[in-house]
C-alpha cells in the first residue's frame, strides 16, 4: 500500500536574476523574486513554484500544520485547510490572493501525485492533448545593463532597430514562431514603430503588444489605426472592463487581458459587454492548475480565446505551465513565457526542460517530468536573504534613473 499522506512542507522563497526590463510600471530590478514549495509525501519530493508573495512567512508554519497528514490526492480538502489558515491569520486577503498562495502548493500536490502513480502530471488533468506545447517570444525594450552594471548579453533595446535585434537573438536561439512586444514603457510612437519593424522583418509571423493598461482610449485608438492588419491581438491597451469594452466596440480589434479579468466575478462582465476576446490564463493566480483547466472550460462555453500569461519564472513553473496548456482543447494561442529571461539561474535540472523551435516538449516523467536542483534552490535562497528584499518596486528601481517617474496610469 502506498503511502499517499502528506508528511512536510516547506516554503523557500528564492531571488534569481533579471534583466532590466521596462514596462509601464517601471524596469525590472536586478532580482526577480519567487515562491518555491517543496512537499514530502510518501517516499517522494515534490515541487511547485509561485509568486514572490505566494505565502507570506508569517502564514507558513500555520500552513505546513494544517496540511500534514492530509492524503496528497484530497487537493480539495489541501485548499480549504490552506484557505482556512489564510482567512483566520491574514483576514484582509481576497479570494484572488487566497488562490495565489494555495496554487504553488497544488502544483506540488500534483508532482507528487504523478510521482506517486509513475504519470505526467498532464494526465492527472485529463491527458495531453498536444505532444508541443507553442511559446511566443516575449520582447521588451530594456537598458544595456542594470544601474552600475555592465551590459548584459542582451544589450540595449530602446528603438526599433533594438527591438529587431532582441528579436532575432530569441528566434536563432529558441526558433519562436509568434512574438509579443511589452509597450507602455515609451511614447506609443516608438512602440508601434517597433512593431512595425517587427512585421517588416517577420513577415508572417502573428504579433502582439502589451502596454498593461498605460494608455488613454484616443492613444489605443490612435494606435490601432495604425495597426490595422498588423496585429493577432492587443493586449490590455486601457484599464478596466468598461475601457477595453469601447475600444474593442469602435475598432474591432481582438482584445487580450490579464489584468481586467482575474476572478471569475469579472467574466460575466466581460462577456456580456464584450470586452474580452482573449483571456490569459495564470494558474499562479488563479489558484492552480485544475482551476485554470476549469476557467479555459468556462471560456470555452462563453466563445472567449484562451492562452497564458506570464511573470518572471523559472522552469517548474514553465514545466507547469505546459502540462496544463497540453490538457486545454481550447488553448488556441502561443503561450507567454518570461522562462528565456531567467533561465541561467534555473533550478530545473540542465536539460530538464527547453524551448525548441518555439514550444516546450510536454514532459513524460512522472510528476512535472523534472527534477530540481536543491543546492541550487539553497544558493537562490541566501541570494534572497542577502537581498533583504520581499517584494517588487518596479518604480522604485526606475525613479533611481528617473526621479520624476510616476506609475500613474493612463500613462500616454
Amino acid at each position: 500500500m502506498i503511502d499517499t499522506r502528506i508528511t512536510g512542507l516547506e516554503v523557500v522563497p528564492i531571488a534569481f536574476s533579471d534583466p532590466p526590463l521596462l514596462n509601464a510600471a517601471g524596469v525590472h530590478e536586478p532580482l526577480a523574486l519567487r515562491t518555491l514549495v517543496r512537499l514530502r509525501a510518501g517516499d517522494v519530493v515534490a515541487w511547485g513554484e509561485g509568486r514572490g508573495d505566494a505565502l507570506p512567512a508569517d502564514v507558513v508554519p500555520a500552513v505546513r500544520d494544517a496540511v500534514l497528514g492530509l492524503d496528497v490526492f484530497a487537493t480539495s480538502r489541501i485548499e480549504a485547510a490552506v484557505d482556512a489558515v489564510l482567512r483566520r491569520l491574514r483576514p484582509e486577503l481576497g479570494p484572488r490572493a487566497r488562490l495565489t498562495s494555495f496554487a504553488p502548493v497544488e502544483v506540488a500536490a500534483l508532482d507528487a501525485q504523478g510521482r506517486l502513480l509513475g504519470k505526467p502530471v498532464s494526465e492527472l488533468l485529463g491527458g495531453a492533448l498536444r505532444e508541443r506545447v507553442d511559446y511566443s517570444a516575449y520582447l521588451f525594450f530594456k537598458w544595456a545593463g542594470h544601474l552600475d552594471a555592465e551590459p548584459d548579453e542582451w544589450g540595449e533595446a530602446l528603438d526599433a532597430a533594438g527591438v529587431v535585434a532582441q528579436a532575432r537573438a530569441f528566434i536563432d536561439r529558441y526558433g519562436f514562431r509568434s512574438i509579443k512586444l511589452k509597450a507602455g514603457a515609451l511614447h506609443p510612437d516608438r512602440e508601434v514603430e517597433a512593431l512595425l519593424a517587427l512585421a517588416e522583418e517577420f513577415p508572417g509571423l502573428p504579433l502582439r503588444i502589451d502596454p498593461n493598461g498605460a494608455w488613454s482610449h484616443e492613444t489605443t485608438l490612435a494606435v490601432a489605426r495604425r495597426l490595422d492588419g498588423v496585429l493577432e491581438y492587443l493586449e490590455d491597451p486601457v484599464l478596466g472592463i468598461d475601457g477595453m469594452s469601447r475600444v474593442h466596440a469602435e475598432t474591432g480589434i481582438p482584445l487580450a487581458t490579464n489584468m481586467c479579468v482575474v476572478e471569475t466575478a469579472h467574466l460575466l462582465p466581460a462577456v456580456r459587454t464584450d470586452a474580452v476576446q482573449i483571456l490569459l490564463s495564470d494558474h499562479h493566480y488563479w489558484g492552480g492548475l485544475r482551476r485554470t483547466k476549469d476557467l479555459a472550460a468556462i471560456c470555452e462555453a462563453m466563445g472567449v480565446g484562451v492562452s497564458m500569461h506570464s511573470n518572471s519564472h523559472l522552469g517548474v513553473s514553465l514545466a507547469a505551465m505546459t502540462h496544463v496548456a497540453a490538457a486545454i482543447p481550447n488553448l488556441d494561442h502561443a503561450c507567454d513565457t518570461h522562462y528565456p529571461w531567467n533561465r541561467a539561474d534555473d533550478v530545473v535540472v540542465p536539460g530538464g526542460i527547453e524551448i525548441v523551435d518555439g514550444a516546450v516538449a510536454v514532459p513524460t516523467g512522472p510528476g512535472l517530468g523534472v527534477e530540481v536542483d536543491e543546492s541550487r534552490v539553497e544558493e537562490l535562497h541566501e541570494r534572497y536573504r542577502a537581498a533583504g528584499r520581499t517584494a517588487r518596486d518596479d518604480g522604485g528601481y526606475m525613479r533611481r534613473r528617473d526621479p520624476n517617474f510616476t506609475d500613474a496610469l493612463p500613462r500616454y
